[in-house]
């Protein structure tokens, strides 16, 4: 029986002092919410993302987390496209300017031959 009282008396001490705590905390308000982390984004806002700022993105850690192997491959993976994009744009790119000089010369050639 004595045990009995004495349970009952800690849970009544414990309930109150969470009570008081919640409502009647320091500021007489209850708790405040704890900011969100949020990612810092470090992606870059005046250029386009690059294979190194994929590389590079790390993201915070909340109460449930991730499967952080699996973020850093899919990461990588984008990355890894990101730098073959860009690779094929140059190509096209390059390939476009030589084109467009190819037929510049082909222009003047043909406006010389009808003078």
């Amino acid at each position: 029986m004595f045990m009995f009282l004495f349970l009952v008396v800690a849970l009544a001490v414990v309930v109150a002092a969470v009570t008081l705590a919640v409502v009647g905390g320091g500021e007489s308000a209850p708790l405040q919410d704890a900011p969100p982390e949020r990612l810092d984004d470090p992606l870059p806002p005046d250029r386009p993302v690059g294979r190194a700022d994929v590389e590079a993105l790390r993201f915070p850690l909340a109460v449930r987390g991730y499967r952080m192997a699996e973020v850093d491959d899919a990461l990588g993976r984008l990355g890894a496209e990101i730098a073959e994009r860009d690779s094929r744009i140059a190509d096209l790119e390059a390939a476009l300017a030589g084109a467009r000089a190819a037929r510049a010369v082909s222009d003047e050639r043909t406006e010389g031959d009808h003078r």
